[in-house]
């Protein structure tokens, strides 16, 4: 039943988001959600989607507000367009409280005949105390499958304010390079099960297409990335939340990492870094917790500018690691010195500016004396070896 509710919820997806494309090109009119939900009822009396009504039309109704709320996004400039649903992708439902009971820790889905057993992953809350307002069924390419539950909650408590700001450099010898001086090293998650992958993936290869053995090859190659992907993630998370509670503010430089993808050679380690997902992450974290997000420009030269003094090189190459200002002889790591321009170039002067005279510094200051060291903008100079 659960296998049927996907299909079904795929198909009013796939059917909205052709007609709302249809009408717009057509006739330059948007499509509001009672517009869908009125079509969604005329669809129901088709003989060709009389199936539609075997299954709970609870989930129905709310893939028509989920793709409202995806094009209202994409309209805003705050998401891209919405793409049409595969079945080889990932599968999901959603039920809100009138269609769903949970009683006992016992779950029960409309239209879906006796209880889900599920094992409760949140050992610290009971699961019979939670009050769900929604609850969304999965299923992975891989065939795991998942309940997630839907509960409101009091705002968490913002931590402390610690003082200290930061600018983040990231790269692809260390995957994040703080201005503090602190390296954290690429988990390098994908080399380490490629070998394994590749074997799962000639093995898919030389299935015959449409059999069962080619099926359950796939799961195999499924579950080879979602092994990859969860433990991407999951450093992704833990170093967020790390950066989230020792700093009060975080610099980070405005990558634009579709662009870089389109490099050949580095094409391959920029898409398993993840750096677009921990931007995503940073920022919906910081938000919560109170923390100050500022973003670089993306095209500051922040690896050719002396931290010290401002001088701006011609030109770094990119195996070029450590250099020596010819300015002032300061000698400089590549990337601890992007870090701590991107903290200046991100605009957060109030805590981090030239001279330092009016920061707090924890243990020896790693600041010069207070004098006149702004940076000078990098167009106004005149590069120089």
């Amino acid at each position: 039943m659960l296998n049927r509710t996907f299909g079904c919820v795929r198909v009013v997806w796939n059917r909205t988001l052709a007609a709302r494309h249809r009408r717009w090109h057509t006739e330059r009119k948007s499509t509001s959600y009672a517009e869908t939900d009125r079509a969604l009822t005329e669809a129901k009396k088709l003989p060709e989607l009389a199936f539609l009504n075997d299954v709970s039309s609870v989930p129905l109704q709310q893939t028509l507000r989920h793709q409202h709320t995806a094009m209202t996004a994409f309209f805003q400039k705050r998401a891209r367009y919405p793409r049409y649903k595969s079945r080889h992708g990932r599968q999901s439902a959603s039920y809100t409280r009138s269609a769903f009971r949970l009683r006992g820790g016992n779950l029960s889905l409309g239209k879906t005949p006796g209880t889900l057993r599920f094992v409760w992953s949140w050992p610290d809350i009971d699961v019979t105390t939670l009050d769900p307002t929604m609850v969304t069924v999965s299923r992975d390419p891989d065939g795991r499958w998942f309940v997630t539950f839907a509960v409101d909650i009091d705002a968490p408590t913002a931590p402390e304010p610690t003082g200290r700001v930061v600018g983040v450099d990231l790269g692809l010898t260390d995957f994040m390079v703080l201005s503090t001086g602190e390296r954290i090293a690429h988990p390098r998650h994908m080399q380490r099960r490629e070998r394994r992958l590749k074997r799962y993936q000639r093995m898919m290869a030389r299935r015959k297409k449409g059999s069962a053995n080619r099926a359950k090859a796939k799961r195999k190659v499924a579950r080879a990335h979602s092994r990859v992907r969860d433990a991407r993630r999951d450093f992704l998370h833990k170093t967020s939340t790390d950066l989230v509670r020792r700093f009060d503010a975080i610099a980070v430089e405005d990558l634009a990492v579709a662009n870089m993808v389109r490099n050949r050679s580095l094409a391959k380690a920029i898409s398993r870094c993840g750096w677009a997902e921990f931007r995503e992450i940073l920022t919906y974290k910081a938000h919560r917790d109170g923390r100050h997000l500022a973003v670089a420009d993306r095209w500051y030269p922040s690896s050719k500018t002396c931290s010290a003094c401002g001088h701006l090189l011609a030109t770094l190459s990119l195996d070029t690691r450590r250099w020596s200002c010819p300015s002032c002889g300061t000698r400089h790591d590549r990337d601890i010195n992007a870090a701590k321009n991107i903290a200046v170039a991100a605009g957060l002067v109030e805590t981090i500016n030239a001279c330092g005279a009016d920061v707090r510094h924890e243990g020896s200051p790693s600041v010069l004396s207070a004098m006149n060291q702004e940076l000078s903008p990098a167009r106004v100079r005149t590069p120089r070896l």
